[in-house]
């Protein structure tokens, strides 16, 4: 049970929000003008979203795994090039 309760956080949390609000904790608690328990408070919520963030990440490595198998069942080990990603998010960015 306690499992399926973590995977209906995951899901309901999308990554990009996890994320987002993640920046903004690290920020705040950066900023040094928060009380202890605002920042224990903090610092528990940035813990939880980054365990959805971890679980999101794993879970689409699994998937692009489960992808990249080839017909005979062996796993072909494809390296991604970080430069044609970097361009990819500059060039949708001049999309919008």
């Amino acid at each position: 049970m306690k499992g399926e309760s973590k995977a209906k956080t995951a899901r309901k949390d999308s990554f990009e929000a996890s994320l987002k609000n993640l920046e903004e904790i690290v920020q705040r608690l950066e900023g040094g003008e928060l009380t202890l328990e605002e920042s224990l408070r903090l610092f528990e919520e940035g813990v939880r979203l980054t365990r959805v963030c971890a679980a999101t990440l794993e879970e689409a490595d699994r998937r692009i795994t489960v992808l990249m198998k080839r017909d005979d069942g062996a796993t072909e080990e494809v390296r991604a090039d970080p430069e044609v990603y970097a361009h990819r998010d500059d060039d949708a960015e001049g999309e919008g």
